[in-house]
């Protein structure tokens, strides 16, 4: 078979019948991608074959010329898979080097393979199915991290913890309802990378270098095959576009903000000081130096991990920030970062779902601390709004000085304060009161849409069952 690799001087076979000096060792080992972008190997050599398959069906190639160049890339496929294929910075990126080894399989005809595509178009499609199919698997992720979520929320739907703002104890929620607020986050990054799937579902193969085709090619023939829902609509954008890559990597963003903002929680709940939680020993490591040390590494690198998906983030917006149309070598800097967001995505999700699964919470604790600092004190202007028909604001003034006595006498809870002296800072307080600032009918009171209710937190654990049994909600 003829050999493609270059002869003589050196040029790129791909391109390089224009120049006449041999290129730069230093520029080949800028050039060169196939390090990161081999990846994408089977998903470019499955494009490939409906590309050929479409090609036969307009008589574009013959069925012969199909047949062999597809039964050579199922050889180069099958070398792929068994580890024996030899990938070569020479050849510059995945698609190159899949092109000529083609050619040496089955010699010329291979180079029909590329009629009426471009790279351009080429790494487009490719680059868009690797980032579908991650968007794919982060969300049947997410699916196993709200049911962990929701078990662990059914399980305490009624247990009492404090609610915070400031980081102080504000008022009296439930562990359910606390548990609940991650699974409405975690559902709207869900939601963001079901959106993003719907506009990513458009095929760039078929668009060439920047300008369409003259051959007589079939796109829609090709966007089925690939999966697509319909090709995309003009050639000029598509070999430009990288939304999708920067859509996915917002929405990654955004889910490892919600991840890291729970790590947080679990970090200062699961300290001495706090106390509410025991994280399981399978996602603690200890100390080199101190025995009796457990630490939370796993949660604090599923916070640390945020920064680095962020930074993948910002890394291709300045890439992208500056080009022109439609199609600049900068934009080879797409994937690297892309690939690191996904595969620190893809690693970390499952780590916060075996962390849910296995926290232990200490109710005693947290009843304990929900009962501190005077948590009930919105209870008792509630109750005198609704009891005694005093306006908030003033109802709100008789609570401060309610709390004030109460440290000026050592209490650190309302019902500690004896009636006697809250009626000597007002006379229409009553003995009524001292059921409403109990911490579970505080709660239980909250039983407004949303609210930290039992009742209402129930209702929210099944909505979200029933959201999650529903196959339309997972239309990808």
């Amino acid at each position: 078979m003829a050999d493609m690799t270059d002869s003589g001087i050196g040029l790129n076979r791909a391109w390089g019948g224009r120049f006449s000096d041999s290129v730069s060792d230093l520029m080949k080992e800028i050039n060169a991608s196939v390090r990161f972008d081999k990846r994408l190997a089977m998903i470019d050599i499955h494009c490939s074959k409906v590309h050929v398959r479409m090609l036969e069906s307009v008589h574009i190639i013959s069925s012969q010329e199909s047949y062999e160049i597809c039964d050579g890339l199922s050889e180069i496929e099958k070398e792929i898979l068994e580890g024996t294929f030899e990938f070569s910075d020479d050849m510059e990126d995945v698609h190159m080097n899949i092109e000529f080894a083609l050619a040496n399989k089955i010699g010329s005809v291979a180079g029909k393979m590329h009629t009426a595509r471009s790279r351009n178009d080429q790494v487009a499609v490719d680059f868009r199915l690797w980032v579908m199919n991650v968007c794919r698997e982060v969300i049947s992720l997410l699916d196993g991290i709200i049911s962990v979520l929701l078990e662990q929320a059914e399980q305490g739907y009624r247990w009492v913890m404090p609610g915070f703002t400031h980081l102080q104890v504000a008022q009296p929620v439930t562990w359910g309802h606390h548990m609940m607020a991650y699974v409405e986050m975690f559902g709207r990054d869900q939601s963001r990378f079901l959106d993003a799937l719907e506009r990513m579902d458009e095929c760039p193969l078929g668009v060439a270098a920047l300008a369409g085709t003259s051959f007589p090619i079939d796109r829609d023939f090709t966007a089925r095959e690939l999966g697509f829902m319909r090709p995309t609509a003009n050639s000029l954008d598509t070999v430009s576009d990288r939304d999708f890559a920067i859509e996915f990597m917002c929405c990654a963003s955004l889910c490892m903000m919600h991840i890291s903002r729970l790590a947080e929680e679990l970090v200062l709940w699961n300290s001495t000081q706090f106390s509410f939680i025991r994280l399981s020993d399978r996602f603690l490591t200890g100390s080199s130096i101190m025995p009796q040390k457990r630490n939370p590494d796993a949660a604090e690198l599923m916070r640390g991990k945020a920064g680095r998906v962020f930074g993948d983030l910002i890394s291709l917006l300045t890439t992208m920030k500056g080009l022109p149309l439609s199609y600049s070598k900068d934009m080879q800097e797409d994937k690297e970062p892309v690939f690191d967001c996904g595969d620190t995505l893809l690693l970390v999700l499952p780590v916060v779902r075996g962390v849910i699964s296995d926290i232990h919470p200490n109710r005693e604790r947290m009843v304990e601390m929900a009962e501190s600092a005077f948590s009930t004190a919105t209870d008792l202007a509630d109750w005198l709004v609704s009891a005694k028909d005093i306006p908030f604001r003033e109802a709100h003034h008789i609570t401060g000085r309610v709390v004030r006595c109460a440290e000026e006498n050592g209490c650190s809870r309302l019902q500690d304060l004896s009636l006697d002296l809250m009626q000597k800072i007002d006379v229409r307080i009553t003995s009524d009161v001292l059921d409403v600032l109990q911490v579970n009918q505080s709660v239980i009171r909250r039983a407004s849409f949303g609210g930290t209710a039992p009742d209402m937190v129930r209702s929210q654990i099944n909505r979200w069952r029933d959201k999650l049994a529903d196959s339309k909600y997972r239309r990808y």
